[in-house]
């Protein structure tokens, strides 16, 4: 019975808190804009507003050394033991 003297009071705040948050973002304009978002990730952009982002240069392609597989891992590759031992009947 002594429990909830702890925890009605912790609830309560928890609930106050949560409470203020969310008036807090919907003073702030949080939740003004709700149908551009999921528009905005189909627009093509050529990514130059990101610093150190050449424009002109597409994100996120391959570039032939990554296709090939070894995209700087060349120290971390295993050592070539040959063919596996045949195995008899």
């Amino acid at each position: 019975m002594s429990v909830i003297y702890v925890l009605l009071p912790v609830a309560l705040a928890l609930a106050a808190a949560a409470l203020w948050a969310f008036i807090h973002a919907v003073r702030s304009g949080q939740y003004d804009d709700l149908d551009s978002p999921p528009v905005r990730m189909l627009l093509d952009d050529d990514g130059s507003e990101v610093p150190g982002n050449a424009p002109g240069k597409a994100m996120g392609k391959a570039t032939s050394r990554d296709r090939t597989g070894d995209a700087g891992q060349s120290a971390r590759r295993m050592p070539d033991r040959g063919p596996p031992p045949e195995r008899g009947p």
